[in-house]
């Protein structure tokens, strides 16, 4: 049994195919077609729209239900994340409220506390150990038969996305969007499973060795803020004070002003107050004592962490 869930543990070479494909033809097919500082601002541009998809729409809205919508733009939010090529939606959401769960602790699926730098960044994905939706910890979205096949078929948007632009933009856009972009996009995504766990400082004391860091949060539109963001996970916000930029916070407030979305989810006064009372303690943020993994399993301040990832489950979707 023990040999059979290693073996389920290792890369299935033959299905990550596509995925190791996508690294030789990105670098091909710049060689081949060249660069120009319009390809390299598509390419920017084609990385942070869908990044917005990921942060916003897959992480805050799908993972944590930080705010609501209407179905349709519920809708827009999943199909444009899924044109990210990281599988599909309910897949995404469900493992993270997992990750959320056990944090750095077993049975987290990708923590380099708990592993190693390169599972937690890609090495749990290209395995088959957890390439099935998990339907039972997303029972709030599976009510919407449209997300479930989007959840199913998540390989036809993107492919169909690809094939248009090469029909319409010529191979070079395809190159620069559909690989370069794409490629790109994985790795900013996945430096926060990975990265955002080790390299940062630490405001809050929680369970798991979450931490703050602005490279990753300018990388990933405010997910970098990740401390803030395992201590109190139902917040909009990642950045929870002005200095730490979080656009895609900026975007949500915005598009509330519109009415596409509402009851953004703001950060507890209480919540804030704590943050300032450690920065001005340890002087840098990062308190000592409690960023050992040491700790129990369920230490202080951790009350904030418990009890929004009941609340999600149990959310209904708007519209």
């Amino acid at each position: 049994m023990i040999e059979a869930e290693y073996d389920k543990e290792k890369v299935d070479w033959w299905s990550s195919i596509p995925f190791i494909a996508a690294h030789i033809g990105a670098v091909v097919g710049v060689i081949l077609v060249g660069w120009s500082p319009w390809l390299i601002a598509l390419a920017v541009l084609s990385y942070y729209v869908r990044m917005w998809a990921i942060t916003a729409g897959f992480h805050r809205y799908f993972s944590h239900r930080a705010f609501k919508t209407s179905r349709a733009f519920q809708f827009f939010m999943a199909f444009l994340g899924t044109l990210s090529v990281q599988k599909g939606v309910l897949w995404w959401a469900a493992h993270h409220r997992d990750h959320h769960r056990h944090s750095d602790h077993e049975p987290d699926i990708h923590s380099p506390i708990m592993r190693d730098v390169l599972w937690a960044h890609m090495g749990w994905i290209l395995c088959r150990k957890f390439n099935a939706t998990k339907y039972d910890k997303i029972k709030d979205f599976t009510k919407f038969p449209e997300l479930v096949w989007l959840n199913r078929f998540h390989l036809v948007p993107p492919l169909v996305m690809g094939a248009l632009i090469w029909w319409l933009f010529g191979a070079a856009v395809f190159v620069w969007v559909g690989l370069v972009g794409t490629v790109a996009l994985w790795h900013g995504t996945f430096t926060i499973n990975s990265l955002s766990h080790l390299i940062g400082r630490r405001r809050y004391a929680t369970k798991d060795n979450s931490r703050n860091s602005l490279v990753l949060a300018l990388i990933t539109l405010g997910e970098g803020w990740h401390n803030n963001h395992h201590y109190y996970p139902g917040a909009s916000r990642q950045g929870f004070y002005w200095w730490e930029i979080d656009i895609s916070y900026y975007s949500l407030k915005l598009l509330e002003v519109f009415g596409i979305v509402w009851d953004v989810r703001g950060v507890p006064d209480r919540v804030l107050a704590k943050g300032r009372q450690r920065l001005a303690s340890a002087g840098d943020g990062a308190p000592s004592a409690e960023a050992s993994l040491a700790a129990p399993a369920q230490p202080l301040d951790t009350a904030p962490q418990s009890t929004t990832a009941a609340a999600s489950v149990e959310a209904t979707a708007g519209g």
